[in-house]
């Protein structure tokens, strides 16, 4: 899997117009509207290495580029609420309990409920924690499922989305994800002072989302009894 995905970006007729597209875009993110585009490509990706593509997407018809990405941006809006919930919910706990600790020794019934809500408190961070690196997990599971059936309802499929982060093939290909952003992709920020690096920045989503893409729908088909990627 790890060959195939690494091997995508230079797939097709036209690889290194689609990375010198796609590190330009990199490039001009801080216009904002480019950012878009790019999360549009990244979903053609997703659909693409769900429905078994070898090689990458274009940079064509960029209105459904446009599209697709702002429908993308939306399913991370809604995805990082949840987080910022639970942050809410730690440090509302964690203020309370610091509010009443600070009561002193002297008044021993605030002192107490202090203490029990410094439990929580710490319970609430784990709990936190525990949440961030399941959205972590789950996430691009969601994003494979919103670019493969087109819709932002499908990201929150939660039996489809279960049935597919659920399985092996998903870890092998998650796990894989995050080596490689973490090798390649702090090899390319280190380059990025010299410009090269943003299109090996880009390089790397694109392995990284279709190493998603790849994982999830061939978990899903395993899972539900169809018919497995090969690997």
């Amino acid at each position: 899997m790890l060959s195939d995905a690494l091997s995508y970006p230079l797939n097709g007729d036209s690889p290194l117009r689609t990375i010198l597209v796609g590190g330009l875009l990199s490039l001009l993110t801080v216009f904002v509207i480019p950012v878009f585009f790019l999360q549009g490509y990244y979903v053609r990706i997703l659909r693409g290495a769900s429905s078994g593509d070898s090689e990458p997407p274009t940079f064509s018809d960029w209105g459904d580029l446009l599209v697709d990405g702002l429908k993308l941006f939306a399913v991370n809006l809604l995805v990082s609420l949840v987080v910022l919930v639970v942050m809410f919910v730690v440090a509302a706990i964690f203020g309370a309990g610091s509010l009443l600790s600070g009561a002193g020794p002297a008044a021993d019934p605030g002192a107490g409920v202090g203490g029990i809500f410094a439990v929580f408190g710490v319970l609430g961070f784990l709990l936190f924690v525990a949440v961030v690196l399941a959205v972590g997990f789950v996430a691009p599971g969601m994003f494979a499922n919103f670019a493969r059936e087109d819709s932002i309802a499908a990201a929150f499929d939660v039996s489809t989305i279960i049935d597919g982060v659920t399985t092996s093939e998903y870890l092998v290909a998650w796990v894989l994800a995050v080596v490689v952003g973490l090798v390649l992709g702090s090899i390319a920020s280190l380059l990025s002072v010299v410009v090269v690096g943003i299109f090996g920045l880009f390089y790397v989503q694109v392995v990284t989302y279709y190493l998603f893409g790849r994982g999830f729908a061939a978990g899903l088909d395993e899972k539900r009894g169809g018919a497995a990627t090969t690997y």
